[in-house]
């Protein structure tokens, strides 16, 4: 039973200790049964560990702590339970148990991680977002950590693309942390999921955050890095990715831009290279074609000038003053045409005067 699951998770032991637990075929509700002496004979415990458990006992009450968790809106699934996601079961030091506001990841559907880093360019904000989305349009569900940057692009690229998504927390589901974040938290949970593997009220220590990272990658078929340095959480997660044999892809940059540097090292260590969205779509064997007729026809909505404005554009700034040389057109005919675009969604001006794509 699941309450007794509960239980053993909240004792203080160790992800590791845990599964030694599981890995003896012990189940939490016979673990309950046993005396002091049948637990000192399980391999791998130790007489403090026989000790937390045994005061665990006395002083938890079963009935009232697993009441307490059903009304609080927070899930409960643990390894023993059959709901409990497959890819994570594999992993190196697997959680024993998940804690979560909204749905768990549905089985049989691909997944795909998408980190990167908190202090993102506009380029890299715009492709997170546009990956994402595309992704949801195919029923692929998009995995990330609800961070500050690209995280929070990701998860409001897969809202808006209609699909599913589910950040991964390093603290407890119940907190929406940071709290910038808050309308994802309350989003995500419609289509997708909040998890945790801390019981609710843990706060979001540093420690917790590398740790994570390997659900991250755990819970996805690939793990997609957008911008990031050399010294960053994201390759954390394409370290735990390789390590557990999924597949790793970065978004290749400028060498002379810090925000790169992790990603061109990825790529240096043999990870596959971001090079377009129906690129990696097709890398990952998804159909491509639905996308690219919805963008054909958006752009037949375009008038001829603002057609040839647009052609200018890329997913790093382009400055109003570049614009005016590059094109027949002057300051006073260009800005309406730059608006009638930002309106239909085509752009934005994520500086005053500097503007990049949006598709």
């Amino acid at each position: 039973m699941e309450m007794y699951a509960y239980w053993l998770s909240n004792t203080g032991l160790s992800v590791r200790k845990l599964e030694k637990i599981w890995g003896s075929s012990i189940c939490a509700r016979e673990l309950y049964g046993m005396s002091e002496k049948a637990l000192m004979g399980i391999e791998g415990l130790t007489d403090k560990d026989v000790v937390k458990i045994t005061e665990s006992k006395r002083n938890w009450d079963l009935q009232r702590e697993w009441m307490k968790l059903q009304e609080s809106g927070i899930s409960f699934v643990s390894v023993e339970n059959e709901a409990f996601p497959e890819k994570l079961r594999f992993i190196q030091t697997p959680p024993y148990a998940l804690y979560y506001v909204g749905h768990l990841p549905r089985e049989g559907k691909k997944r795909v991680a998408i980190v990167g880093a908190r202090t993102r360019s506009a380029y890299g904000s715009q492709m997170a977002e546009k990956l994402a989305k595309a992704l949801a349009q195919n029923d692929v569900e998009v995995i990330s950590g609800m961070a500050l940057g690209i995280d929070a692009d990701a998860h409001r690229g897969a809202l808006d693309g209609g699909g599913s998504t589910y950040a991964v927390l390093g603290c407890g589901a119940d907190r929406c942390y940071p709290r910038q974040n808050r309308y994802l938290y309350d989003k995500i949970p419609e289509k997708g999921g909040v998890l945790s593997e801390y019981a609710p009220e843990t706060p979001p220590l540093a420690a917790y955050f590398p740790q994570r990272n390997r659900l991250i990658a755990g819970l996805s078929d690939y793990t997609v890095v957008i911008e990031a340095r050399l010294k960053s959480g994201s390759l954390i997660t394409a370290d735990y990715a390789m390590e557990q044999g999924r597949e790793v892809y970065a978004l290749p940059g400028r060498v002379t831009d810090e925000l790169s540097q992790g990603c061109n090292h990825l790529i240096q260590q043999g990870a596959g290279v971001v090079t377009g969205v129906e690129d990696f779509l097709k890398e990952i064997q998804l159909d491509t074609s639905n996308i690219a007729s919805q963008l054909d026809f958006r752009k037949n909505l375009l008038e001829k000038d603002e057609s040839l404005v647009y052609a200018l554009l890329d997913f790093y700034p382009v400055g109003l003053g570049t614009l005016v040389e590059k094109t027949p057109f002057g300051l006073g005919e260009l800005l309406p045409i730059l608006e009638r675009l930002k309106q239909k969604g085509f752009i934005r001006e994520n500086l005053p005067n500097y503007f990049v794509k949006t598709i």
